[in-house]
This record gives structure tokens, C-alpha cells and sequence, in this order.
């Protein structure tokens, strides 16, 4: 079933994304002219989309041929792409035993733009819980996942991302303040796990841990997420040690070795 075509399209990133898969399907680049008759558009048209996607990397020009072919930045992304599935699938196992073990909601996140994506999520069974989605945003200052992952990034890079995208209360719990919040990155460096305390969503409490790739850096998080009245202080207390646990194997699985 052929997709629908949106209200809003953008007729220029249209075209642009039909002369990328063309000049793909062709092993040897492809022409302004050999484009121009395939898509039916117009010679100065495609001349301006072809410079466009040179311009930023995404096309290369052959200049004794003048034929266009793929650029360096396309096979960043496709590697990027492929590295996030890759980790996802060896993740996923881990993920679903720690649903077991706790039976709570399971989520897995990335630092994307000073924001947490969602990447993956393993659903309790439980009657009440947590409402999330893959692919959704949420800010990382209030989010243990966010901390989780900002605890072990520079502290520039870190000041710089808050000042940028800002510190909004979304409770009354959300820490909004920089330095309060810088210290508290220090707490969760320290004892290798954060929390949110009701600092997103009210009556919802999560503990994350951070994952580190091979070279030590930290690349995601994961959380168990749960609505207060099952994660008591005391609860949580007890999952401390079992997150630091899952954090040390995760990230050995994708060949940590601190």
C-alpha cells in the first residue's frame, strides 16, 4: 500500500530525496541530464539540488564525467544507523531479563540534541504504569535517563547543552537550577545510577543506569520506570545495586572493560 502523501510536503527536500535514491540505484553515478529526463524536472532545478547535496556532503562530483555519486556523508549516516539497530539487538535481551526480574516498564535512551529519544522500551504487564513511547522526546535534566547519560559527559559540554535548550519545570520536583544540577551530576557520577524523583511526571518514580561502548564512552542509558505506590523509597533503595549490575553488563556486552 502506497504510503499518502502528507498535507505539508515539501516539494524541494521532495525532489532532493529522489535524486539521492536515483543516483543510488546507478553503480556509476548519474548525469544533470540522465536526472533531469528520469525525475522530469527541469535542468536549473536539479543543477540547484545537486549543489545543495554536494554542499553538504550527502553527493560527490566526478569532474572529468561530471556524474554525481554518493557522498561520505550518506555512508556516516548508514553507519550510524546500522550501529544504533546493532546495539539495539544486543541490548534488547538484557532489557527484557531486567523486565523480568523487576516487572516493571523497561526503557532505553540516547542523548540526541540535548534530548532523550526513547530508542527502545520492554512494557510491564502491570495494570498502571508508565505512559512512553519510542521515538519520543523528553528533556534530559528531568529525566533519569538524561542524568544518567550527562553524568559522564564534560562539564562544558554539558553547561553548554542546558543553557541552550533550557531547564523547565515540569514538576515541582525538576531540579532548574545549573549549579544545583551540576552537583547533582557529580552524586550520580559517583554512585552510578540516577533518579528521578516525580521530576518528569508526577506520581512516577525511575532509577537509569548508564552504557559505555568499548572505548568508554557513554553512548545510551536504560531505566526501570514505575508509578510511586510500587516504587517506595525503600524499593528503590533495594534496585540501587541491580541497576549498577545490568549497567556493568550491558556495557560489557558491547565490549566495556572498566
Amino acid at each position: 500500500m502506497a504510503a499518502k502523501e502528507p498535507n505539508q510536503l515539501i516539494k524541494s527536500l521532495d525532489r532532493a530525496i529522489d535524486i539521492l535514491e536515483i543516483i543510488l540505484q546507478q553503480e556509476n553515478g548519474m548525469g544533470v541530464t540522465e536526472i533531469s529526463r528520469e525525475l522530469d524536472l527541469h535542468k536549473s532545478t536539479v543543477y540547484r539540488l545537486l549543489d545543495t547535496l554536494k554542499f553538504r556532503g550527502y553527493l560527490e562530483k566526478n569532474e572529468e564525467n561530471h556524474k554525481y555519486f554518493a557522498g561520505i556523508k550518506l555512508f556516516e549516516l548508514s553507519s550510524l544507523v546500522l550501529n544504533d539497530i546493532d546495539n539495539r539487538m544486543r541490548l534488547r535481551p538484557y532489557l527484557e531479563e531486567l523486565m523480568q526480574e523487576t516487572q516493571e516498564t523497561i526503557h532505553l535512551g540516547i542523548l540526541d540534541e540535548g534530548e532523550i529519544i526513547y530508542l527502545d522500551k520492554v512494557e510491564s504487564n502491570a495494570t498502571i504504569r508508565m505512559y512512553s513511547q519510542v521515538g519520543k522526546r523528553v528533556p534530559a535534566h528531568s529525566t533519569s535517563l538524561g542524568k544518567a547519560i550527562l553524568a559522564y559527559l564534560p562539564v562544558e559540554k554539558v553547561i553548554n547543552l542546558l543553557q541552550e535548550k533550557g531547564m523547565p519545570a515540569k514538576t515541582k520536583n525538576t531540579i532548574t537550577d545549573l549549579e544545583q544540577f551540576i552537583e547533582h551530576l557529580n552524586k550520580v557520577k559517583k554512585q552510578g545510577y540516577a533518579i528521578d524523583d516525580e521530576e518528569l511526571e508526577a506520581d512516577i518514580r525511575c532509577l537509569a543506569g548508564p552504557i559505555f561502548n568499548h572505548r568508554g564512552e557513554v553512548i545510551a542509558a536504560f531505566s526501570v520506570s514505575a508509578p510511586i505506590t510500587r516504587m517506595t523509597e525503600q524499593r528503590m533503595v533495594k534496585l540501587e545495586e541491580l541497576v549498577v549490575k545490568y549497567s556493568q553488563k550491558m556495557s560489557r556486552s558491547l565490549g566495556f572493560n572498566g
